[in-house]
């Protein structure tokens, strides 16, 4: 995504629930939800540059089984410049970590995103990872034809 971070405001909405009494749950359980919390952290650090939060994340789900380890945390924060202490803040911090999944998840609800990963681009799904097979793909679903309509997308509304 590197090719267009310029272009686009990237957003990570996680798929999960939310019980009436507030209890957040993620697919793959609470480790997740910390894990898709860090990411989230991440961004509301780092609004404004896609590449730092989002090298973090993918450095966390490259070794997503090792998470919650301090360790993995740390390291991933170091590669990509985010202050640990501020990470930790946030996900520890009352409420403001949980009110971030809790967010994302009503976003992906709203959206009517039900499967991971389910990429959009303006508001529309433009393609779905499903079972390791990508499905209902618009234009193709190589990282090529993403980043192809990207341009496309950015010039037709920058020339609009």
């Amino acid at each position: 995504m590197e090719q267009v971070v310029d272009f686009v405001n990237f957003r990570l909405s996680y798929i999960g629930s939310v019980d009436d009494d507030d209890t957040l749950h993620c697919m793959h359980g609470q480790t997740e939800c910390l894990g898709n919390m860090l990411s989230l952290c991440a961004n509301n650090l780092f609004p404004e540059n896609a590449k730092v939060s989002l090298g973090f994340s993918a450095c966390l789900i490259m070794s997503y089984q090792r998470i919650p380890s301090r360790d993995l945390v740390q390291s991933c924060a170091m590669e990509h410049g985010i202050p640990f202490e501020d990470l930790n803040a946030c996900v520890s911090e009352e409420g403001k970590g949980l009110d971030l999944l809790e967010a994302s998840i009503k976003r992906s609800e709203k959206a009517g995103v039900k499967k991971s990963c389910t990429v959009r681009v303006e508001g529309e799904i433009w393609c779905i990872m499903d079972g390791g097979k990508w499905t209902d793909c618009n234009g193709g679903h190589e990282v090529k034809d993403l980043v192809k309509e990207i341009e496309s997308r950015y010039k037709t509304n920058a020339t609009g």
